[in-house]
């Protein structure tokens, strides 16, 4: 089957990454987090959250605003209009992948599969 008659649409890789789809996720919900809010609510670490927005960033997905509050550093992010319409897209292609899934013919179980009787 060639890659234009695939009925599994190719997923956006960026936004599929559990971390980022979760940063994603929550972005679309709130105007704008701060870089604590975010490491709370994720579970992430500094390097690791750090390393995903920059990522996204790139992609143009998030915007960051890195500034002073006192003098305190202090970054926020916010979604773009392009990562929404990522993250609907993603959204929609996943949800297109049920049908297709419960199309798939039953496979045979094959010997190795069976347990030890």
């Amino acid at each position: 089957m060639n890659e234009k008659s695939s009925p599994v649409p190719k997923l956006d890789r960026l936004v599929h990454e559990p971390a980022r789809l979760a940063i994603l996720s929550t972005l679309s919900e709130v105007e704008q987090v701060d870089f604590n809010f975010l490491l709370l609510a994720l579970g992430l670490s500094r390097g690791n959250l750090s390393s995903h927005m920059t990522k996204l960033a790139e992609a143009g997905y998030v915007v960051i605003d890195k500034r002073f509050v006192g003098n305190l550093p202090n970054t926020t992010y916010a979604i773009t209009e392009e990562g929404s319409s990522a993250l609907a897209l993603y959204w929609e292609q996943l949800e297109a992948l049920r049908p297709v899934a419960r199309r798939a013919p039953e496979l045979p179980t094959s010997p190795a599969a069976e347990p030890a009787r």
